[in-house]
């Protein structure tokens, strides 16, 4: 039954809107749409599942506070370029997004219990690799993004904020106007009201 709810409830962009190479010199990864001197970088990061998930660090030379954005179905990284480039510039702050697993150039199946591994080994590679602690972290999540977002918060107690854009009541609510959780259902476990 997660297997049909998961084709109900995610809709990755076919085919991903970008592409990941090495980067010039063999130091790193690069995405396509971003150029070199953007002060982005990329990764793909193994999670407990067993998938690889892209993730892009954008840096903000003064900034105090990192956004873990958490994107809405039906996109990836390489449609909102556009939007991190701004969000980074007005807010001035670091940004990390990622694509869930089978999303853009991540490899895997999107499922529920996929996008809180994906969560979980993006804020490990911000703690690890940027030294980013919990107090100076800001959870950002959109539509399905909501269902990780809150997800990776329940597990920690010393968060800057978090922010729920259009929050997904549940995955079966999106296509019905059900009033119950059903025992199927994906993010039950993290549904607003």
């Amino acid at each position: 039954t997660s297997s049909v709810a998961a084709r109900l409830a995610f809709f990755p962009p076919e085919p991903a809107t970008y592409e990941v190479a090495a980067a010039e010199g063999g130091a790193g990864l690069r995405m396509t749409g971003v150029l070199p001197d953007a002060n982005v970088d990329v990764h793909a990061l193994p999670t407990r599942a067993g998938t690889r998930v892209v993730a892009a660090f954008w840096r903000y030379p003064t900034a105090r506070l990192t956004l873990l954005y958490s994107h809405g179905n039906a996109a990836d990284l390489g449609q909102m370029l556009g939007l991190f480039m701004e969000l980074r510039s007005h807010l001035r702050v670091n940004i990390m997004c990622y694509d869930y697993s089978g999303y853009g150039a991540s490899t895997g199946k999107p499922s529920e219990y996929n996008t809180y591994y994906d969560i979980e080994a993006v804020y490990d590679c911000l703690k690890k690799e940027y030294g980013i602690g919990q107090e100076d972290l800001i959870l950002y999540g959109q539509s399905v993004g909501s269902g990780p977002t809150l997800h990776l918060a329940s597990r920690l107690d010393k968060l800057r904020g978090v922010v729920l854009h259009s929050g997904i009541l549940s995955g079966i609510r999106v296509l019905y106007p059900v009033k119950v959780t059903l025992w199927f259902d994906i993010f039950k476990r993290t549904s607003t009201k």
